[in-house]
């Protein structure tokens, strides 16, 4: 039997939106299944060295559950974006949830293969230095050369 295959585009570079590509791309590698993540613009910030900054908005995020209920006004005060992020990360690690730097060890430690978009890397001109080792840099064709003989193909 020939071995799955799997690629996901990773767009966004939110908490909430961190999370799915790096926990679909583990979960199938694990299931000895081919991965590779094509990250492309806000999607890029996933392969910085430093996870640190990655942040959860509740601003236009209507389906995230707080405590009490809240204005939308109060979600654009200074300052609820970061305790928004507190709160959440608070929460996975009560819950046992893997960090973003985790979860994307786990990634790589399965050779999960990860391509930096190139025109994103160049567009918001950031330095290779800013990122992790081990990752390939390419274009739409890179990935499709890989995702055009996929079992799934996710975009995300």
């Amino acid at each position: 039997m020939a071995t799955k295959k799997m690629a996901i585009i990773a767009t966004k570079g939110a908490l909430d939106m961190a999370y799915p590509p790096l926990i679909l791309a583990s979960t199938a590698a694990t299931l000895g299944w081919d991965v590779k993540v094509f990250f492309t613009f806000y999607g890029l910030q996933l392969l910085r060295k430093n996870l640190d900054d990655i942040a959860i908005s509740p601003l236009a995020n209507p389906a995230m559950p707080m405590p009490v209920p809240m204005p939308v006004m109060v979600s654009m005060l200074p300052g609820m974006e970061a305790m928004a992020t507190s709160m959440m990360k608070s929460k996975m690690r009560k819950k046992g949830v893997a960090s973003l730097q985790d979860l994307r060890t786990t990634c790589q430690d399965a050779d999960v293969g990860f391509i930096a978009c190139q025109m994103t890397v160049d567009l918001f001109e950031f330095s290779r230095d800013e990122f992790i080792d081990g990752i390939e840099y390419g274009g739409a064709a890179t990935f499709l050369k890989f995702a055009g003989d996929t079992d799934v193909c996710l975009f995300i």
